[in-house]
């Protein structure tokens, strides 16, 4: 009699693991959490962090410089395939985010950190590559941004913050 009982607290418990994880996993593979706006750290159990240094990743726009209210065109190219991301523009003089993104690619969704649309991160847990986007500039000057975005290989496996070179605000004194 105690081994069944033994036997059925431990199935139950191994249950309630399985549960537990399953449904924390899922809650990721629709987006980043808005717990991840400020630091953009996945907020996944046992993940590992890589260098920024080895990553396969490179985020870069085709202009040097905008002005306020410019669109700019942001690339994401990759040499593997990843299932999450999080994108976000910052001003290189506070690390605020800033601005919002206009235009997404299939597998992606905005996101609100402290702006409407100011974060794209992934809606899915397709496979994922090479990403285009847009970002709207604000209409009131914010000086320069650099883009950055953090990838999610797996969910074990992550690289956070992979910036862009400096994208100057033009028509600055």
């Amino acid at each position: 009699m105690e081994d069944s009982r033994r036997a059925h607290t431990a199935v139950v418990g191994w249950a309630c693991t399985t549960l537990c994880l399953v449904s924390y996993a899922a809650a990721f593979s629709q987006g980043a959490s808005l717990s991840a706006c400020s630091d953009m750290m996945p907020r996944h159990l046992r993940v590992q962090l890589h260098s920024s240094s080895s990553n396969y990743i490179t985020v870069h726009t085709n202009m040097s410089f905008y002005f306020p209210g410019d669109k700019v065109p942001v690339t994401v190219r990759s040499t593997r395939d990843y299932m999450g991301f999080m994108l976000q523009a910052r001003k290189v003089s506070n690390n605020e985010i800033a601005g919002t993104f206009i235009f997404l690619p299939p597998g992606s969704k905005l996101l609100t950190c402290f702006e409407d649309g100011d974060t794209v991160t992934h809606s899915d847990k397709s496979l994922k590559r090479n990403l285009s986007f847009v970002w709207k500039a604000p209409d009131q000057p914010i000086g320069d941004v650099k883009f950055f975005i953090s990838i999610v290989q797996s969910y074990f496996v992550y690289w956070a913050k992979i910036e862009s070179a400096v994208v100057a605000q033009g028509g600055q004194n």
